[in-house]
């Protein structure tokens, strides 16, 4: 299939992509399952409480056993004392496990985004950035030129270079390549903004 490819000034001339990332059958059930996957390995539950057993402090008895009128304590250490340690807490472990994605999983789930993105005219793809771009107001003036103020910018190595000075302080803007994305990110901007390189080298993985 064809589409647009635009250089900075608004001019469009038509590229061929391959059929099976930019017009390929979408599939819903894929992407819940793998943005759901996704989202599950984002999760890093790490909070830890110390147990009795782990504070620092003596361990010798608080006062008698009998004769004091009191409850029975044995140290300062006990989960009841101000303190004290914490009973139940959180362990600092892994409380789940890493979920597998498949190369074919996240293939087909980025051409169904991809895909959906294009019906949605939510795809820009640039001429290559020869130029550096160094000040963010040039840049901003750019993305507001295409509606592109939230957007995920996938570019190859030479334009990421070119660019990545002026786009790093901009909100709601990725700046990445074709080695560094997910479903999840396709899914989270509005806008994917590709460079007529990039869409070669993501066009190579699917070969």
């Amino acid at each position: 299939m064809k589409i647009d490819k635009i250089n900075i000034d608004g001019k469009k001339i038509s590229i061929e992509v391959l059929d099976k990332i930019f017009s390929a059958k979408v599939n819903k059930k894929l992407i819940s399952n793998v943005l759901y996957k996704t989202n599950a390995n984002y999760k890093h539950r790490k909070a830890k409480t110390k147990q009795k057993n782990e504070i620092a402090g003596s361990t010798a008895k608080i006062y008698a056993q009998k004769g004091t009128g009191n409850a029975r304590h044995a140290s300062r250490k006990a989960p009841i004392f101000v303190g004290g340690g914490v009973a139940h807490g959180p362990k600092g472990e892994s409380n789940y496990k890493v979920r597998k994605l498949n190369k074919t999983e996240k293939k087909l789930s980025i051409a169904s985004l991809i895909t959906e993105k294009i019906k949605a005219k939510n795809l820009i793809v640039f001429d290559d950035f020869k130029n550096e771009i160094k000040k963010t107001k040039e840049m901003n003036l750019l993305l507001n030129k295409f509606q592109a103020k939230n957007s995920l910018i996938i570019l190859d190595k030479n334009s990421k270079d070119k660019i990545i000075k002026s786009v790093r302080n901009i909100p709601s803007i990725k700046v990445t390549d074709i080695n560094h994305f997910s479903a999840f990110d396709v899914i989270k901007f509005e806008k994917v903004i590709f460079t007529e390189t990039s869409i070669k080298e993501l066009e190579k993985k699917y070969e």
